[in-house]
This record gives C-alpha cells, structure tokens and sequence, in this order.
C-alpha cells in the first residue's frame, strides 16, 4: 500500500485534463513525445513537462532511445492501478477523446505509410541491406537451431518480408504462412518460393499490426527484424500471441539497443533497439516466458549493431514443463 503523501502526489499528477488525455492515449501503446504533440496539437515543451510529471509519480515509464524518448503506461504497482482506473471511467464519446483517437489513429497510419513507402523502394534489396549490418548467417543457423530439428504443422511468419524465413525453415513446417503488408516485398517473397520450389508456403497481404486471427493457430510464429518498425513492439507482441498455438513458441529476431540515428531518419525505424528488459516486460503482459536469449554482434564495426534471438514459449508450456 502506498503511504498517504505518496497517494496525494499520484492524485496531484493525474489531476488534470492534459495529463488525463495522455493516460488514455498510452494506454493504447507506446508513443513518442512527437506523436503525442500532433495528436493533442500543443507544443513539445508543455507535452514534456506533462509527462515528466506523470512519470515522477509513477503512472507512466519513460525509455529513451537515442534523441528521442517513449513513454508507456506503468504495467505495475499503484501509479499502474490508479491510471487503468481512471482510464476504465473515461467516454469515448467526449468530445476532445474522440479528437485524441481520431488524430492518434491518423498518426499511426502515416507512420505505417512512411514504412510501406520505404519497403517498397528497397524491396529487391533488402536482404542486401541485413547482410550489410548483422552476421546474417549466424543468426539463421541460430534460427534452425531453436527449432530442434522438430517439424511443426503450421509456422507463421510476421513481416515475411522477401520470405526468407519460409525459405530457411521450409522443412520444419508443413504448412508455413508468411504476412507482410508491402506489395512489392510479397512479390520479392512469392519469386524466391518459386525459384526455390516451396510449394507449401504462402505469402498473404495484410497488416501484421492488426491480425486476423483465423490464421491461425500456429505453433511457431517467427517475428524477424520487425519490432523494431513499430512505436509499440509490446502491442504487437500480443497481437502475435492470439496466433499462437497453446504450448507453442515465437522466434523474434531484432536489434539490441544501439545509438545509430540514421537508421531511425533513413530506414525507418521506430525503435533504436530492444532490450532484454522490454522483451521480458513485452511477453510477461502477452503470456510469454522469454526461454532463451543469444546475441550475435556485429562484424562492421563502424556501424556496431548487435543481433539478438529471442525464444519465447506459450506460458502454459512452460508451466507443464
């Protein structure tokens, strides 16, 4: 239990309008102090002081990745219950949260629309580019390895991409469903499966950030190199989860944390890293357990990027065993 000068400083901080907005606006995923400046349309400096005031109190979590930061609602402890509280209590219906969902909702659209327009110029060389930054080939026979040489009846892959995951894990899979939402990444993908003979994989166009879940269940869902593009990784972790198979794992490849801005400026990327503290957070509150960790470091030392595996199991699985 809180101590009662604690209490009145949570109450103090969460006792304004502006402060209100942001609890319900993070309380649909993580965003950046940008986003929210253009969702409420007041200027950065009063946004800041807003949040900093919010996370004194411990209603929301701050994590900084290079020049920019994102918060996030507090997942635990009273500042966490008291926010889900009086966010539970809010209308919709009002007039300044509908304007707050309207604007978060066209935010994120031209975030996605900024990634797809980017994915469709580098669609023929995108596996170029990997190679280029992270020992690609490590990390795929790291891949086979997490799979234990079992044979699953359905392996997803999120943000296939140009569907080299589907190619690499062709014989661990008899049906193998691979998503991404760029036209010209899924033409890539579906001529490296024909030139590769892969008959029983697909390739579908669909948002991997709003998921039909009559994909699945699958028993393995691969999740590689695309957190990173996301300004929730966490949301998108639980969207993968109503996939997944009771008992059954996620392989997530992505990034550890870094400082290389550029990547964020040129290549699109919403996150500069994933930590193994966020991921752990990220599949506790989807009902993962992380099971296993490796990281493989770079071999360019100029740009001193390191890979990381993640092998995540259904809770229920690692309660069994």
């Amino acid at each position: 239990m809180a101590e009662l000068t604690e209490l009145v400083s949570v109450l103090k901080a969460a006792g304004e309008g502006t402060r209100v907005r942001l609890l319900a606006l993070l309380a649909d995923g993580d965003h950046s102090v940008k986003d929210l400046t253009e969702i409420l349309g007041q200027s950065q400096p009063r946004v800041s002081r807003h949040l900093k005031l919010l996370a004194d109190a411990g209603l929301v979590r701050r994590n900084a990745e290079g020049a920019w930061a994102y918060y996030g609602l507090m997942q635990q402890g009273d500042g966490a219950e008291l926010a889900q509280w009086l966010i539970a209590r809010l209308d919709d219906n009002d007039t300044d949260r509908r304007c707050d969902i309207a604007r978060q909702s066209a935010v994120r659209a031209q975030q996605q629309a900024q990634a797809s327009e980017y994915f469709a110029t580098v669609a023929s060389s995108w596996d170029l580019l990997k190679t280029l930054q992270v020992p690609e080939e490590a990390v795929e026979a790291a891949v086979l390895a997490a799979l234990g040489g079992r044979k699953v009846d359905t392996l997803i892959d999120l943000g296939t991409g140009t569907g080299r995951m589907l190619e690499l894990l062709a014989g661990s899979y008899t049906r193998g469903i691979g998503l991404d939402s760029s036209r010209e990444m899924l033409a890539v993908a579906r001529a490296r499966l024909v030139s590769s003979g892969i008959g029983h994989a697909q390739v579908r166009l669909g948002d991997i950030g709003d998921l039909d879940v009559s994909m699945g269940p699958a028993e393995v869902i691969v999740i590689h190199q695309v957190l990173h593009y996301f300004d929730d990784p966490g949301r998108m972790l639980a969207q993968a989860r109503r996939l997944l198979a009771p008992g059954g794992d996620m392989l997530i490849v992505d990034f550890a944390p870094h400082e290389l801005e550029f990547l964020r400026s040129e290549h699109a990327h919403r996150r500069l890293g994933l930590s193994r503290a966020q991921m752990s957070n990220w599949a506790e509150a989807a009902g993962l357990t992380v099971q296993a960790v490796a990281e493989f470091p770079s071999e360019n030392s100029e740009r001193g990027l390191t890979v990381c595996l993640w092998r995540l199991s259904d809770k229920i699985k690692t309660e069994q065993n």
